[in-house]
């Protein structure tokens, strides 16, 4: 799935808002497009997020619908501002304007430390060993990783986490055995504050539930949560109700088998010493 397949998150939200303001109003797609002067498909894809939808059409619609929606304007309005993303040169796929809506994320990760915990170093090792970017695109996705980070620490609106991590991540040495070392008592470090919660899978637990790869489920205080896939050419941003309850019992079944937070923060502090002597 392509980066442009997934409708930015702040138009997905807005959609479902309108489609429950229609619905409502127990009025069929093809009767509101045509009280309002456009196509069935074209009010289709609005619901969906597809389209950007200007102030003008949802004062229509409220009309139209005879329900005023406090806020729906300012929703509008917030939908067609760009993501803070774009100033860094970012092309979203779909990640970044629900990681910005979100309350709460649980992350897995089997191969590198979450984004939302990785030091400039370690990034920059990451996305260079993508071989895939130039130095300037590799800067923009770092300033943006670390820019994300901001909310972890944030008086207002904080973003919780939890992360679980297999093993592997500790042990692969990314950037070499000093970023390693950075990179891990700062992992340490973040895991005591009180809006991260950090969990190691490891090796002895043997096979476990996520062992086929990594991904992101975030939940919202006004939204149905949602998981996110990424991978080698695009990403998957998933809605429905029970692949997202999946994802979340596999979550589960994967924490169940790691390490409490004391021990899994140990075990960072006990390779990190490894590299340091390294």
């Amino acid at each position: 799935m392509s980066p442009k397949s997934i409708p930015p998150f702040r138009r997905r939200k807005l959609g479902r808002r309108i489609r429950e303001l229609r619905e409502t109003a127990r009025m069929t797609l093809e009767v509101a497009a045509k009280q309002l002067d456009m196509t069935r498909f074209t009010l289709a894809r609005l619901e969906k997020g597809e389209n950007r939808m200007d102030v003008h059409v949802a004062r229509s619609m409220m009309d139209l619908y005879d329900a005023y929606d406090d806020g729906l304007i300012e929703e509008v309005r917030r939908a067609q501002k760009p993501g803070w993303w774009r100033e860094h040169g970012i092309q979203d796929r779909g990640y970044f304007g629900m990681e910005d809506e979100a309350d709460q994320v649980y992350e897995f990760c089997l191969i590198n430390v979450p984004g939302l915990l990785q030091t400039r170093g370690y990034a920059e090792a990451l996305f260079a060993g993508s071989g895939r970017m130039s130095d300037s695109r590799i800067s923009d996705a770092v300033n943006a990783r670390l820019f994300r980070q901001r909310r972890l620490v944030a008086e207002e609106d904080p973003l919780l986490i939890t992360a679980v991590i297999d093993e592997s991540v500790l042990r692969r040495q990314v950037g070499g055995a000093s970023v390693m070392a950075r990179q891990l008592r700062q992992l340490a470090i973040a895991a005591s504050w009180p809006t991260v919660t950090l969990q190691v899978v490891p090796f002895s637990a043997g096979a476990h539930a996520s062992m086929d790869g990594a991904f992101s489920i975030l939940t919202f205080a006004e939204e149905p949560p949602g998981a996110y896939v990424s991978f080698q050419t695009g990403a998957m941003h998933i809605e429905r109700s029970d692949q997202v309850d999946s994802a979340m019992a596999a979550f589960d079944r994967v924490r169940a088998v790691a390490l409490a937070p004391d021990e899994s923060i140990r075990l960072v502090a006990r390779i990190a010493d490894g590299y340091e002597r390294a």
